[in-house]
């Protein structure tokens, strides 16, 4: 626990994402004079860092020998901000804000400040500079709505929130095609449908979803199907108004179900939703070890037009240990077999930042994509999750143990625009390796609506099952939530408490 002590509670949120995105291993708390902490470890510890919010003056003290941090010789002032008191225990910051206090103008001048003085403390940046929020897109493609010119929206990232070059330009590049591709939707009357599979063969090291093995729930599947398909009965029921667009079944991984049940869901759906102007149904296949020939055609079937085959690596000292439980072998069979019963728009996921994983190992997992030639590739990077796995792996191997870098980023970035692809939507997390972003890359016919949609926030989305989440987005620009609770039993339990839910959000 790192201690970051302050005279006033604010800012808090920003202050510790931008922390962990250099020290990506530690785990700080703000304390404020008026912190409730009953932990005395905590109250007793030595401060790392001290802010202090003054009238006229804002100081940063970071104590050199307290954080363990290594420095080089000779820190150099920030636009005259920044000052070396005591070379060997402590570096002092300081900053005088001409913006009037408690206003956007002012919240974002300290997160530049505090940004550049951990860039000096450090001798490193961050791609995406100060922006701690995980769509950096949509503020590109707001800007850009209110009829600002591309150069004043690159002009705002880079000036105002500090970001790189690359990633200005990757961010107006994605959010152009963003509009373009969601020109045709239906926003102020129509939505789109997500629907939650919670189960998964296995739970990889990694995962922080609402997932269940379907080994130990497979008894329980139809209860869960009865109580989901009552939730869709009442979602159609309310939104048969409305036009739907999009659907997508994600989880967990769908295809845990059987064929049967597949067959289930999905003629539930079908009959109950109208489906005549939806322009893309996506189902996530997901695991190799989860896909078999008639599950494939019971997708097909039913008008699934875009699923996800996603081996997240190609090398097989890796899947074993993230818990994948399928071989690589398995991927590229799958692969083939949607291929052969007649899927043309395949994605397929893989995550750079993997535990032990090299840039040469990155490499040869895009060239085995490659040379399936999928129609999209998502490319994750690793994000630590503290209800994952992984989060007890590291504290066991250590920070190191995982790594993203912007060459291994640029290995992917190429093998992409190799496969005749453009990427066209972008997300981040927090704790992400390397600081770096999620990106969906696609052929130009190919693009995942519905990926584009859960992110820009232009839609309602309506969420059915466990875990899921319902996003309502209003004509007065409110954006409400509604969630379902993650536990399976509970949602079998309580359905009705979850249509209720849904109700007050959609007709409030």
């Amino acid at each position: 626990m790192q201690i970051i002590k302050s005279n006033k509670t604010q800012f808090e949120y920003d202050i510790q994402a931008l922390l962990k995105s250099f020290y990506p291993e530690w785990e700080p708390r703000m304390l404020a004079p008026d912190s409730e902490v009953r932990d005395r470890r905590i109250l007793e510890g030595e401060p790392v860092m001290e802010l202090y919010f003054g009238e006229d003056e804002v100081t940063l003290e970071i104590f050199c020998g307290a954080a363990h941090l290594d420095h080089t010789e000779g820190l150099h002032n920030m636009e005259g901000a920044a000052e070396e008191v005591g070379k060997d225990s402590r570096h002092v910051y300081a900053w005088r804000p001409k913006e009037p206090t408690g206003t956007p103008e002012y919240k974002n001048a300290f997160k530049r400040f505090f940004y550049r003085s951990l860039c000096e403390e450090t001798q490193t940046s961050l791609p995406w500079g100060n922006l701690t929020g995980i769509r950096p897109t949509k503020i590109a493609m707001t800007m850009m709505e209110q009829g600002k010119s591309e150069e004043e929206t690159a002009d705002y990232l880079k000036t105002m929130h500090l970001v790189s070059g690359e990633k200005t330009a990757l961010a107006l590049d994605i959010a152009k095609r963003e509009q373009e591709i969601l020109s045709t939707l239906h926003y102020e009357n129509g939505y789109s449908l997500y629907v939650g599979i919670p189960f998964c063969p296995t739970t990889c090291l990694y995962c922080s979803f609402t997932s269940y093995p379907i080994g130990a729930w497979k008894k329980r599947v139809g209860e869960y199907l009865t109580a989901l398909e009552k939730e869709i009965d009442a979602a159609a029921k309310l939104l048969r108004d409305k036009i739907l667009d999009t659907v997508y079944i994600g989880g967990g991984t769908p295809t845990s179900l059987s064929a049967e049940e597949l067959a289930r869901l999905l003629g539930k759906l079908k009959s109950a939703f109208d489906f005549s102007h939806v322009q893309e149904f996506t189902v996530e296949a997901g695991r190799a070890d989860s896909i078999t020939e008639d599950k494939l055609r019971v997708l097909l079937e039913n008008g699934v037009t875009r699923i996800s085959v996603n081996p997240q690596t190609m090398k097989q000292e890796t899947l074993d240990l993230i818990g994948r439980r399928h071989t690589v072998e398995q991927v590229e069979e799958a692969f083939h077999l949607a291929r052969r019963i007649g899927f043309d728009n395949i994605n397929m996921d893989i995550i750079l930042g993997l535990p032990g994983e090299t840039a040469a190992d990155v490499a040869h997992t895009i060239e085995a994509v490659k040379a399936l030639s999928p129609d999209a590739l998502t490319v994750h990077s690793l994000a630590v999750k503290r209800a994952s796995k992984l989060g007890k792996w590291i504290e066991e191997n250590g920070a190191t143990a995982y790594n993203n870098t912007e060459e291994i980023m640029e290995i992917a970035a190429r093998g992409a625009a190799a496969m005749d692809m453009v990427p066209y939507y972008l997300y981040r997390q927090k704790n992400m390796s390397g600081n770096f972003e999620n990106v969906g890359y696609s052929r130009r016919d190919k693009y995942g609506i519905y990926n584009i949609l859960i992110n820009e926030e232009k839609q309602t989305i309506v969420a059915l099952g466990a875990g899921s989440i319902t996003k309502g987005v209003f004509s007065d620009n409110r954006i409400e939530r509604c969630e379902n609770v993650k536990d399976v039993g509970q949602y079998i339990g309580r359905i009705d408490e979850m249509i209720g839910r849904k109700r007050q959000l959609l007709e409030g």
